[in-house]
């Protein structure tokens, strides 16, 4: 495993310490058991938020990819689409930023997109990268607006099996030609864990369900 770059072990720690990323047993929505946990709304209880944008900044130049506008999935995509646009905005180079309501508004200014439409190539931000159900939705929702959805950019790929062999990231590949992006992933918190003494008695545990459902 190649070693971790810096605004990879910034994100772990930032998660680590706003208790975000944690490990144990968990049951998942899919009904898997799981030995870690990923929740970045615990991120917004006092983590450094610029240095979580930063984060998701940081691999996005990393990856060398352009983009026109940014869009942030409910809910958990607002809060990081926002701080990622104000990166952005202060760097002199604002980014078109848009996000979407759970349930359409039939007053006001209507609709379910809030900021402006989607426009150009999309950069869809969200938090954890798991079936890809989410991913789906945001992508069939920004075609409406006859934009592109070009990336998905999350925290956490769990590089998990969706319904068959292959990983999420796969399968958006392969039946949306997506471009999937995340800062971490599975491989990269089993390398954290054998690195670091105080995670080292997880690393087995990962490395066994990276076996069972690992894609």
């Amino acid at each position: 495993m190649p070693e971790l770059k810096h605004f990879q072990k910034n994100f772990i720690e930032l998660a680590l310490e706003s208790n975000a990323l944690e490990f144990g047993k968990f049951t998942l929505k899919s009904g898997r058991t799981s030995p870690y946990f990923f929740n970045a709304a615990k991120m917004l209880n006092g983590c450094n938020l610029h240095q979580l944008a930063t984060c998701y900044v940081d691999k996005i130049k990393d990856s060398n990819v352009k983009f026109d506008s940014l869009y942030g999935p409910a809910y958990k995509g607002i809060f990081l689409g926002t701080i990622v646009a104000m990166i952005y905005s202060h760097e002199g180079t604002p980014i078109p930023l848009s996000f979407n309501r759970k349930e359409i508004k039939d007053h006001g200014e209507g609709g379910n997109i809030i900021g402006s439409n989607p426009t150009g190539e999309v950069m869809i931000i969200d938090d954890v990268l798991s079936a890809g159900t989410a991913a789906r939705e945001s992508i069939n929702l920004i075609k409406i607006y006859d934009a592109l959805p070009k990336f998905f950019l999350v925290g956490l790929d769990r590089q998990e099996k969706g319904n068959g062999d292959f990983s999420a990231k796969h399968d958006l590949a392969k039946n949306f030609g997506i471009n999937v992006l995340s800062i971490i992933n599975l491989d990269d918190l089993i390398y954290f864990s054998l690195n670091n003494e105080n995670f080292s008695s997880y690393a087995e545990e990962l490395e066994r369900y990276r076996t069972e459902w690992g894609a």
